[in-house]
């Protein structure tokens, strides 16, 4: 049974592209940069998913990867075409627990590191560990 928090895979939304605009405050007497940019969208699926096919969102829970900048609630971009490599923010399935962390090597061993000193690094040696993706870009929503 699918975790009702990971959405898999990405359907193609019917989402229309938002008005892009770019404003700096501050400067007098001069055009604004902003101008050359008037009439340009911006489309979160083109900005964020680089492969629709390998793509899945997932929300977050817990404050383990706070120190990161991924909190609980967010929503992660997910791809899982691209190859772990150290310093990665992952998406694995360890021991039967689906986890969020950070993979780095520390003397050639292998990591999943969390962004909250509470929490002890994972060696990565004797467990089962299956990499589900490497996190994209991370979605965090401001209360209104």
């Amino acid at each position: 049974m699918r975790d009702p928090e990971i959405h898999y895979p990405l359907p193609a939304p019917p989402l229309r592209p938002l008005p892009l605009t770019t404003i700096l405050a501050g400067i007098s007497g001069f055009p604004s940069p902003a101008e050359d940019y008037v009439g340009r969208t911006l489309d979160l699926n083109e900005r964020l998913v680089k492969r629709p096919s390998a793509t899945f969102f997932m929300s977050v829970k817990g404050d383990s990867m706070d120190g990161f900048g991924i909190q609980d609630g967010d929503t992660l971009v997910v791809d899982r075409s691209i190859d772990p490599r150290p310093g990665h923010i992952l998406v694995a399935l360890v021991d039967g627990e689906v986890i969020v962390k950070r993979y780095e090597k520390r003397q050639g061993q292998p990591l999943l590191c969390s962004g909250n000193p509470r929490y002890a690094p994972i060696p990565l040696t004797d467990l089962d560990c299956q990499v589900w993706g490497v996190v994209r870009s991370v979605i965090h929503e401001h209360p209104v």
